[in-house]
């Protein structure tokens, strides 16, 4: 039988972070990230708080001689933005990855429960909030499974 368990990610999962984010770059928008520039991110996201903070999904299994194998099957990074408007911040669930072999299984369900149960314990968070792709129809159908409905914004920028 297996079970998932979601913890704090670790500097030592740097790198299977930062190839987890390429890849979905690769298979949601078509985008060739830079392997050191990610890497680095990653890095600094987990060596600063204020930056993220990221979680990663682990399959457990029982062997038969009782010794417990886990593997790595996800990942969630969470931001924080300040509301002056409700004082209070929302929780960003950004950079979600589900290994292909564990897809489907719940991976994802249980990431974003985790984080809820943590944003709705903490009386300074307000909610939570995600942007997805517009073409990404399964991951959309993924997010209003979790309660979650569209905000009615649009997302601009100006990259440098």
């Amino acid at each position: 039988m297996t079970r998932l368990r979601i913890r704090d990610a670790a500097p030592a999962d740097c790198d299977l972070i930062a190839q987890w984010m390429i890849a979905m770059a690769w298979e949601t928008e078509h985008k060739r990230l830079d392997p050191p520039t990610v890497h680095a991110g990653v890095a600094a996201g987990l060596g600063d708080p204020a930056k993220a903070r990221y979680f990663v999904a682990m399959r457990e299994a029982d062997t038969a001689g009782r010794e417990t194998i886990a593997v790595p099957a996800g990942t969630l990074m969470l931001t924080r933005e300040w509301s002056d408007w409700r004082n209070g911040e929302w929780w960003w669930i950004q950079s979600v990855y589900v290994g292909p072999e564990h897809r489907r299984q719940g991976v994802y369900d249980a990431l974003h429960s985790h984080v809820a149960a943590l944003a709705q314990a903490d009386p300074a968070v307000i909610g939570l909030r995600l942007y997805v792709e517009r073409e990404n129809i399964a991951a959309q159908n993924t997010y209003r499974s979790q309660g979650m409905d569209e905000s009615g914004y649009r997302i601009y920028e100006s990259g440098f």
